[in-house]
């Protein structure tokens, strides 16, 4: 078994490679970075940052971009603009424009853009991206969900008989376990790192977390954190702390975490979108 950890997308990855090497391991760690500097919202030259700055222009972009925004727009057709891949302006308006990780990369969005925005007019090839104007695309949360599937995926392709690739709190396994015939998988105590809540067995599929507890900063006199509304366009403030989903990929279950925070029947409303989650709230 080849274990791996290292820090990417301004958080730290994880992985697990059964009947593995390090050949396949450093090839991961390799793609991981690529993806971070295609989709990375703080880099002036990424495909992100230049869809965003293209101003309804046609962007040449690198194929799996192309894949990252397809499925962005899906998932927002899927849960019906629960989850809005268009709420960048809004992110920096709550004060998020430089990376935690290198305060000297911000990002920098044309005077255009806009929220609410509808992006339904995007078109996407297999290399070309073009938005409409005023519509800006956050990869955050969703674009380390689809790379721990992309990269899962590379794993296995790359002679793995079992993968296990975690990114910033987005998991994804496929093929074989380490011991026994399924993944365990812990769910983390968000006030602990080093202690877990509960934990999920897993054959084949994906964990999501998200919670208030973990990118939040003072902006104007109050605490604000990472995670917008959808509905509101603020920071999101409840007395949910965290939220947990399994789903059938990553991507899937990152973006329907964002919901728990907000929608009062959130726990009926994931199960008929074929996933399951955990609420944590303040009180533990």
């Amino acid at each position: 078994m080849v274990l791996r950890a290292f820090d990417v997308m301004g958080t730290k990855a994880n992985i697990v490679l059964v009947a593995g090497t390090e050949r396949i391991a450093d090839l991961i760690e390799e793609s991981a970075r690529q993806l971070d500097e295609l989709w990375s919202r703080f880099r002036s030259t990424s495909d992100i940052s230049r869809i965003n700055n293209a101003e309804g222009a046609t962007v040449t972009v690198d194929p799996l971009t192309s894949k990252l925004v397809i499925e962005m727009i899906a998932a927002r057709t899927l849960t019906k603009g629960e989850y809005d891949p268009t709420i960048l302006p809004r992110l920096l308006a709550e004060g998020y424009v430089a990376s935690r990780r290198d305060p000297k990369l911000v990002t920098v969005l044309p005077a255009s853009a806009t929220w609410p925005v509808d992006p339904s007019g995007t078109v996407v090839t297999e290399n070309t991206v073009t938005l409409t104007k005023g519509v800006t695309l956050d990869p955050g949360g969703i674009g380390k969900g689809v790379a721990a599937d992309v990269l899962c995926a590379l794993a296995i392709s790359s002679g793995a008989l079992g993968a296990l690739i975690e990114i910033g709190g987005d998991l994804r396994i496929m093929g074989t376990p380490p011991s026994g015939k399924v993944w365990r998988i812990g769910i983390e105590d968000p006030w602990d790192d080093t202690k877990t809540l509960e934990s999920v067995a897993l054959i084949d599929g994906a964990v999501a977390t998200s919670s208030t507890l973990k990118r939040a900063w003072e902006q104007n006199g109050k605490t604000v954190n990472h995670l917008i509304s959808s509905q509101t366009g603020v920071s999101m403030n409840s007395d949910i702390v965290s939220v947990s989903v399994i789903a059938n990929t990553a991507g899937i279950a990152e973006v329907l975490t964002k919901s728990g925070f907000t929608r009062p029947d959130y726990l009926d409303w994931v199960p008929a979108l074929g996933a399951a989650a955990l609420i944590i709230k303040n009180d533990g």
